[in-house]
This record gives structure tokens, C-alpha cells and sequence, in this order.
């Protein structure tokens, strides 16, 4: 009998599964470990996010108005005499004349003023955002309804027209002597509450050059906006005339919409800002940039604390002395400094460095205002600082 002979056992060309895992690891590490070493994309930005077109603004509007319609919240007229007469006023102009000598008692009524920004290109007819914040001692604005207001601007001129009901995000309610309040009362806001009546003209379509504005003087900026310019449009196109300001010249008027469209869409490099820390001495908040660096020095920071207690004590005088019963006090003045070893701070080359250096201290953001202001004055802090 026959026995088939079993098939010659051929060695695979192909991968275990075991050393598919190991590349699979080894490449996982290599990719993770890449950002380390591979240098990091830099930081572009459009020519709309860096700078803006001179003349192309928004304006600022103001106006006088009253809100009525109030719950008993309005402003108390003996404390706001300036309510009674922009309502008296009102009031004539609708044909009713209130008798001399009238006392009115209002309290649905506040005066407000309302603020409004005009933006660029806005023409007659579109409706623009306003804000409605209390003039009086109103309590609330929730509920109330402005009467039409004309808003005007810097030049005197009416560029818009508000009314409309208030939006107030705020509520609140009291009740013997007892009161509940959540967020602000008396402001409050109207959507698409005012009516744009006349348009401001813009300098897009006056002359042969315009003007960028960067939103931070720096020469480099400007030198990569011009040359983003000239390389999209042609050269001489666009010239950085300082550290703020890029003339371009312009086609065309029929052209210059379309123009605009493409400048402002191009991209340009960041320039690494200077280096800087704001410190807000009245928050004690720190912020520091990317290019702060610090040299090496030593620092000491210790506290001192001065207590004061005052403990009124009664004097009694002697039955047969005559004198009065009287009330004293006596203070215990205690000084207490705690004491604060000398740290010896490394230099650091980047911001992780300065950031891990003062937490070293162990101080608190109180305490960094000082430290930091003395680094500054010794000559180890590589930054300029501006307190707010």
C-alpha cells in the first residue's frame, strides 16, 4: 500500500507577528520622539489678521433715550429730576401739556443712554446691534421698551435710529428686606435695534495708494507684508514705509474690490514679538510671551506680617476715689518676618525655563509682582515690563 508522501515544509519569506509589533513600536517612538528634534512649522497669519485697511472702520454712536414699561423698577423722580423733563418734553412734542407745578411720581420710566458701533460700509436701511445702559438710580431694565432715540456721532450728525425691547440677561427679586440678584439689571441689550439713516464714507475708492495698518509696530512685519504683496501682485506694488505702515497702489477703481479680496487673504510669517511681561498690579495676574528669557542671579524672598489687636477692657477706680467707670482698649503690635533662603535661579533660554525657575520660589503671584520687578532692576530678566 501506497503511503502519500506529505509536502516538503517551504521556510515563510513573510513577517512574524512578534517582529510586526516590534517595528510597529519602534516606528510609534520615532514618530513620537520626531517633534523633539524636527523643527516646528512657523506661525503664519493672513494680511487681514495682522493689519487693517486706513479708513475702513467702525464708528462710534451715542444718544440720550428713555425706557418705559418697567415694573416698578424706573428711576425715583426726586433723585432723577432729568426724567421728569425728557418726559415732559416728550410729551409736549406728542401734543399733551402737563399742567405747572405737577409733581409726577414715575416709576416705570428710566433714562438711559444707548451706544451703538456704526460698522464700515453699513448703508441706510440696515439695522445694527445697540447697548442700553441706565443714566438714573432705575433698580431694573428688565422688561422696559426704548422710545425711539437718535443716535449721533462724533461729528454731531444722526447715523441711526434706535427703539425696541430690552434684553436684560439679568434677574432679581426682593422681598422684606431680603434680595436674590443674578447678573447685571440695569443694562441690557437690543438686536438689530437701530436702523442705520446715513452711511459714512470710506477712502477705498479715493486716490491711487492705500495705506495698511499693522496692529503692532514691528519692521519686520511689515517688510514680509509688502513682500507677500509684491510677489502676488508684482514688484513695486506694495512699499513698508515704516514699522507700522505698508502703502500699496492701487488698479483700477472696477478692479479694486477684487484686489482688496486677494491682499488681504494672503498669508505671511509672524515675526517673534519682543520680549515682554504685563503684570496687573491690581489683580496680581502675570503673563509673560514666548521671548522672555533670564539670565542667572540669586534670590531671597522672605514675608513680614504686622498684627495688631485691640481688646477694650473696662477700668473701675476705687469705691471712695470719686472717678468714673470707663472704657479702654489695649493693642498687642506683634512683628512677625519669616525668614527666606537664597535661591540660586539658572539661567533659561526659553519660557519653560523662566516659568519652572520662579515656581521654584514657591512664591505667590503677590509675590512674583516684586520678585520680578527687582530680577528686572538687577539685569536678569531679558524683558520689558509694563504694569496695568
Amino acid at each position: 500500500m501506497n503511503t502519500p508522501t506529505p509536502p516538503e515544509h517551504t521556510p515563510s519569506t513573510g513577517t512574524s507577528p512578534d517582529r510586526l509589533v516590534r517595528l510597529l513600536v519602534v516606528l510609534a517612538l520615532l514618530a513620537a520622539s520626531a517633534a523633539l528634534w524636527w523643527p516646528a512649522p512657523a506661525e503664519a497669519a493672513r494680511i487681514k489678521e495682522v493689519a487693517s485697511v486706513q479708513g475702513v472702520r467702525s464708528n462710534q454712536l451715542v444718544g440720550y433715550g428713555i425706557v418705559v414699561g418697567l415694573d416698578g423698577t424706573g428711576d425715583q423722580s426726586t433723585s432723577a429730576p432729568f426724567t421728569t423733563q425728557s418726559i415732559n418734553a416728550m410729551l409736549q412734542q406728542m401734543g399733551v401739556t402737563v399742567p405747572a407745578g405737577t409733581t409726577m411720581q414715575l416709576k416705570n420710566v428710566a433714562s438711559v443712554l444707548v451706544t451703538a458701533q456704526l460698522p464700515a460700509f453699513a448703508q441706510p436701511g440696515q439695522t445694527i446691534d445697540v447697548n442700553v445702559s441706565s443714566l438714573g438710580n432705575a433698580k431694573s431694565l428688565r422688561g422696559g421698551t426704548l422710545i425711539v432715540t437718535p443716535l449721533k456721532g462724533a461729528d454731531g450728525q444722526v447715523y441711526a435710529v434706535a427703539q425696541g425691547n430690552l434684553i436684560v440677561s439679568g434677574a432679581g427679586a426682593a422681598a422684606g428686606g431680603s434680595q436674590v440678584q443674578i447678573n447685571h439689571l440695569s443694562a441690557g441689550r437690543i438686536p438689530d435695534g437701530a436702523s442705520v439713516e446715513r452711511a459714512v464714507p470710506t477712502p477705498l475708492n479715493d486716490g491711487k495708494t492705500l495705506q495698511l495698518d499693522l496692529n503692532a509696530s514691528d519692521f519686520n512685519t511689515a517688510r514680509r507684508v509688502a513682500n507677500a504683496i509684491n510677489k502676488k501682485i508684482g514688484s513695486d506694488v506694495a512699499q513698508a514705509i515704516d514699522g507700522r505702515v505698508v502703502r500699496v497702489n492701487l488698479p483700477p477703481e472696477a478692479s479694486r474690490v477684487a484686489f482688496m479680496a486677494d491682499i488681504e487673504n494672503l498669508e505671511v510669517e509672524r515675526s517673534i514679538p519682543s520680549a515682554k511681561v504685563v503684570i496687573n498690579a491690581r489683580t496680581g495676574s502675570v503673563v509673560m510671551n514666548q521671548a522672555v528669557t533670564l539670565a542667572a542671579c540669586a534670590v531671597a524672598h522672605g514675608s513680614l506680617s504686622v498684627t495688631i489687636a485691640t481688646t477694650p477692657q473696662v477700668s473701675q477706680p476705687n469705691a471712695l476715689a470719686g472717678g468714673q467707670t470707663a472704657v479702654v482698649e489695649k493693642s498687642d503690635i506683634t512683628i512677625k518676618q519669616e525668614p527666606g533662603a537664597l535661591i540660586a535661579l539658572a539661567a533659561g533660554t526659553s519660557l519653560a525655563d523662566v516659568v519652572k525657575a520662579l515656581n521654584s520660589l514657591g512664591a505667590t503671584p503677590q509675590d512674583l509682582l516684586a520678585i520680578l520687578q527687582a530680577i528686572k532692576s538687577a539685569g536678569a530678566l531679558n524683558a520689558d515690563l509694563e504694569v496695568i
